[in-house]
Order: C-alpha cells, then sequence, then structure tokens
C-alpha cells in the first residue's frame, strides 16, 4: 500500500473522480467541452490539488486551510456536473455514477478536516510531510 499522500484514501478518490470526469469531457463536442467542460474538469483536478498541497504544508492549521479549499472545489464539481447533466451532456446512468464519486468523497473529506482540527489544537502544532 502506497505511504504518504499517495495513501490517503481521500487523494485516491479524488483523482479516480478527476480521472472519470476527465474521461467523459474528453467525448465531449468542442463548445460544451472548451465551455462547461474546461470549469468542470478544473473544479475536479482541484480537489486532489488542493488535498496534496495541504498536506505538503508544514502546519496542520494550514493543512486544514488547504481542504477546506479542497471541499469548496468538490461542490464546484458538484455544480458543474449537475449543469452537464441539464443540459443533456452526461446521461441520468453517467451522471449518477459520477455525482455518486462526489457523494462518497464528500464525508471522508470532512472527517479529515476533523481529524486536522484535532491535531492543531493538541500539543504539536506542526506536520512534518513525507518527502516528494
Amino acid at each position: 500500500m502506497p505511504e504518504g499522500l499517495e495513501g490517503l484514501r481521500i487523494y485516491q478518490l479524488a483523482e479516480e473522480l478527476a480521472d472519470a470526469i476527465w474521461d467523459e469531457v474528453l467525448g465531449w463536442s468542442a463548445f460544451p467541452r472548451d465551455t462547461l467542460g474546461r470549469q468542470l474538469v478544473d473544479a475536479a483536478d482541484s480537489v486532489g490539488g488542493n488535498i496534496a498541497e495541504g498536506y505538503g504544508r508544514y502546519h496542520y492549521r494550514d493543512n486544514r486551510q488547504f481542504q477546506y479549499y479542497a471541499r469548496g472545489s468538490l461542490f464546484e464539481t458538484r455544480h458543474w456536473l449537475r449543469r452537464a447533466h441539464r443540459r443533456d451532456l452526461l446521461s441520468d446512468e453517467r451522471f449518477n455514477e459520477l455525482n455518486a464519486r462526489v457523494e462518497a468523497l464528500a464525508p471522508q473529506l470532512n472527517a479529515y478536516i476533523r481529524t486536522l482540527g484535532r491535531k492543531s489544537t493538541g500539543s504539536s502544532k506542526k506536520h512534518v510531510p513525507d518527502e516528494p
């Protein structure tokens, strides 16, 4: 099993979500891909990007702040998925599959944020990330 960042279940789920969205958007025609698709891919990629950036921060409080950004990006991803579905770019089945990934990640990300909150109020305020 991977260690460090790659061993975090929330990071793995974020990568899987981003890859699934990427694969979906690649099949769209030019206008939807370049407008809504770009926003959707950026939002989904930002979830994992913020998890990674927070993980690499020295203080738990900094890490937690980036996890809040990741959660915001997850909500943005949900928004763009709903727009894509409403505009008939995603079938009901595909929307439900991708939305289920978002819904599965949200409580796990919240649990991680709570864990970081407890660590930041504990005796140690510093987090030393694994070396890249």
